[in-house]
């Protein structure tokens, strides 16, 4: 189960709050880019950012060169999932159904190499499952730029919504078209690097990604 703390108890909606770890995973895991939100130098900041899980423990990275990722301490997270745009009788009770995450806690920059290659593996997964074991690894120089942060899934809220429109009962009776739009994402056909040899085949790794 989550942890209920001030920052992830609902004040509003709380019919959309899930409790069960197993959705904040859910979630984590379908996305492909998370919203780190960070404070620097006084001033809000928002890094669209790939990211990846381990466990318990979400891994973000970034340049070891970037100032406010080095600095970084505080921070919240987010991943959300568009699934539909809900149509009801009237403007104020449109709404869409989604599901999302959000994280609170304490970045940890890794300074341990075999945990910085999970974490970037984790990452690299995330977006691409099984690329990580076809290409060449990370140099150590490559390593050294590349900054990587743990941030631990032990304050996070999960907000579901799904179905269709909530509307007013005397709009029901309203000779307006209501209910749910769905929006789904496919990938679309390999497209190859000009510059690579003509008769290297797609790899089944990268098949099974736009088929699944």
């Amino acid at each position: 189960m989550l942890s209920p703390t001030e920052r992830t108890t609902l004040g509003r909606a709380k019919d959309r709050a899930r409790t069960d770890r197993a959705d904040l995973y859910a979630v984590l895991d379908a996305g492909l880019v998370c919203h780190l939100g960070l404070v620097v130098d006084g001033a809000p900041m928002v890094v669209p950012t790939g990211y990846g899980r381990i466990g318990d423990t979400l891994f973000l990275h970034g340049s070891s060169g970037a100032r406010s990722l080095r600095h970084a301490g505080s921070v919240c997270v987010t991943v959300t999932h568009l699934d539909g745009i809900v149509l009801a009788r009237s403007a104020f009770n449109q709404s869409v159904n989604y599901r999302s995450a959000m994280i609170y806690g304490e970045v940890r920059r890794v300074s341990d190499p075999d945990e910085q290659v999970a974490g970037l593996r984790a990452i690299s997964e995330q977006l691409a499952p099984g690329q990580w074991d076809a290409v060449r690894a990370p140099t150590r120089r490559e390593l050294a730029a590349t900054l990587v942060l743990a941030l631990p899934l032990t304050e996070a809220s999960v907000k579901i919504r799904q179905g269709p429109p909530i509307d007013d009962e005397e709009d029901y009776t309203l000779p307006v078209w209501a209910g749910v739009l769905p929006r789904e994402t496919v990938w679309g056909t390999p497209v190859p690097d000009p510059r690579m040899s003509q008769d290297i085949p797609v790899p089944a790794h990268v098949r099974d990604r736009v088929s699944g």
